[in-house]
């Protein structure tokens, strides 16, 4: 009687099935990627010092740019040297034990170190400058920080997340005057001021959904 299955039938079956699995881990890590799952968002992330942005932006009014100084020239926004903190803190709560960190930091020349609240994959490429002179406001992002005790993640950050202003951007953009504004509202007309937003600060609609915009 001649064999109903091939002599291989075990090993094919096998390799079956292990491209299979393949195939289904590789979906769901794409699909992790490029959809809104929530990675951490609304989770305020612990730090050395209780850095509060609603003490610092909302009550004292103090402007993004005074401590992430390179926000408008370069990819990273930066982190304030504790010179930076002690302006102030030389004069203001000295002796507060929450502080101790940022007084032992300036008497020992090492830095803070700061827990990260945003953290990009490595294969993502992301310029701050190029985004706020386009009129992308800070909040548009990182959400309203001149609320926030402590600081958490506003948004995704994912790529499907990111996408939808690139494919979009009329509906994100303000005027390049009001990017640090945390209290400025879009107009009822926002697309049609996005639109000439676009023409004015020259966004390149057709190419910022390229590959090579964010993967390089």
């Amino acid at each position: 009687m001649p064999a109903v299955f091939h002599p291989h039938a075990n090993l094919l079956a096998f390799l079956g099935f292990l491209v299979l699995i393949a195939l289904l881990v590789t979906g769901i890590i794409l699909w992790r990627l490029a959809t809104a799952w929530p990675h951490g968002m609304g989770e305020p992330v612990q730090q050395p010092v209780p850095f509060s942005h609603k003490h610092h932006v909302r009550d004292d009014g103090i402007d993004c740019r005074y401590c992430h100084t390179s926000v408008e020239s370069s990819a990273f926004a930066g982190m304030p040297p504790t010179a930076t903190c002690m302006t102030c803190h030389s004069r203001l709560f000295t002796d507060a034990p929450l502080l101790e960190p940022v007084v032992d930091s300036l008497a020992s020349g090492r830095p803070v170190r700061w827990n990260r609240v945003h953290q990009l994959p490595g294969f993502v490429y992301f310029n701050h400058s190029i985004h706020v002179n386009k009129g992308v406001g800070c909040a548009t992002c990182h959400g309203p920080v001149d609320r926030m005790p402590l600081t958490w993640r506003h948004a995704p950050l994912t790529m499907q997340w990111c996408l939808a202003c690139h494919r979009a951007p009329e509906k994100y953009l303000r005027p390049r005057e009001r990017v640090f504004d945390m209290h400025w509202q879009a107009p009822s007309d926002q697309e049609r001021l996005g639109r000439q937003l676009i023409q004015a600060y020259r966004v390149r609609v057709g190419e910022i959904t390229d590959c090579s915009t964010c993967h390089r």
